[in-house]
């Protein structure tokens, strides 16, 4: 089976960039300092709305005109990230409209790419062998933007500090905070979809939480749009999937001290507005073939979740994708695979396929 080769040298590795001050000038600093990765990320998106045309019907100027209707919600409960997306925009030189349209993109294609097959896995001390609060996850997106993946350290004047994956202009929110709360996203897709506030915007609030039950609250903001699947965890080792649509939700715990989320729904009230189920196979087989591995061993290591990561069970759409041939709303792979290490402050992470060659970085929350 393949594996994709990453080398060790200075220039290929993640980039991370440290962030202060107001909402907008952080957005201003990360802008600055990824322009290039940015502007590379909205001709990605330019060309995919182009080779997805056919199926979306809509053009890039038209998704423009889409994202704004999007935008008085969020502006109206969460203003502070829409300045953090305008200070993107000016930092790289870019349009606000298009850094708009990449962090409404969900919304204004109705889920049509059924992208951001992503798996994440959780355990808490009961089941690590250091008593280590550990979360992993795979980033899968398409393979034209693995380019753009950076991580953001960031200290807001008014909120939790925080590390946090992102790439291109998308805000951050899969990462931890200086309280002791870690977020994993995973994409749903469901029927009752409406415009509101955008998922991305929702789970950058949730990155901000003083608690876990602020955490679920934001996951919760009403008049949003749609709903990730959010695995939230905190330090002491409670661990959450909060699935969301825009109007349900259902709150699952982590009763055996680790837990799996993939892309569709567990609860069986949430399946309901499932969109299009029978397509969901592979988040399925992803999902059990997780649950599965996590629990075959009882107290696990950075190692032991790094070999689960790896994993090509239903290759190439197994938790280690590889599915980068074929129609724009099916080539997807893993840009990123990270392990979180909550009780430490770290982040662990290789860029594209964790199958490589095994180089990982580590970055740490520092306060």
């Amino acid at each position: 089976m393949p594996k994709d080769k990453k080398s060790k040298d200075k220039e290929s590795k993640l980039k991370l960039v440290s962030v202060s001050g107001s909402h907008r000038e952080m957005g201003q600093q990360i802008g600055e300092a990824r322009a290039d990765q940015i502007r590379h990320s909205i001709e990605n998106a330019h060309k995919l709305f182009q080779e997805a045309y056919p199926k979306l019907q809509l053009s890039w100027k038209g998704a423009r005109i889409q994202a704004r209707k999007y935008l008085p919600f969020a502006e109206e409960r969460f203003p502070q990230y829409v300045e953090e997306m305008h200070g993107i925009a000016e930092g790289a030189g870019v349009r606000f409209d298009d850094i708009a349209v990449l962090n409404v993109m969900e919304g204004v294609t109705v889920d049509a790419l059924h992208l951001s097959k992503c798996t994440s896995m959780a355990l808490n001390q009961e089941r690590t062998q250091d008593g280590s609060v550990l979360i992993a996850h795979n980033e899968d997106w398409v393979p034209e933007d693995e380019a753009d993946v950076f991580f953001v350290l960031a200290r807001p004047k008014d909120e939790p500090a925080f590390l946090a994956m992102t790439y291109g202009g998308l805000l951050p929110n899969i990462g931890m905070n200086e309280m002791g709360i870690a977020q994993c996203c995973d994409s749903t897709y469901t029927t009752d979809r409406r415009i509101g506030i955008p998922r991305v915007i929702v789970s950058r609030a949730v990155l901000a939480a003083r608690t876990p039950g602020q955490a679920i609250h934001r996951a919760l903001t009403p008049r949003r749009a749609a709903g990730y699947n959010h695995v939230l965890i905190h330090e002491s080792g409670e661990i959450y999937s909060v699935e969301v649509s825009a109007r349900r939700f259902a709150l699952l715990y982590g009763t055996k001290g680790y837990m799996v989320h993939t892309n569709h729904y567990l609860d069986r009230e949430m399946q309901k507005v499932e969109m299009d189920p029978d397509e969901l196979i592979s988040t399925r087989v992803r999902y059990w073939r997780a649950y599965r591995l996590l629990g075959e061993t009882k107290h696990h290591t950075l190692d032991s979740l790094k070999e689960i990561t790896r994993d090509h069970v239903n290759y190439p759409d197994s938790i280690c994708r590889h599915h980068t041939d074929g129609s724009p709303l099916d080539r997807e792979k893993t840009i990123v695979s990270m392990i979180m290490d909550l009780t430490h402050r770290e982040i662990h992470a290789t860029w594209g396929n964790p199958c490589g060659d095994g180089f990982y970085q580590t970055f740490h929350l520092d306060v």
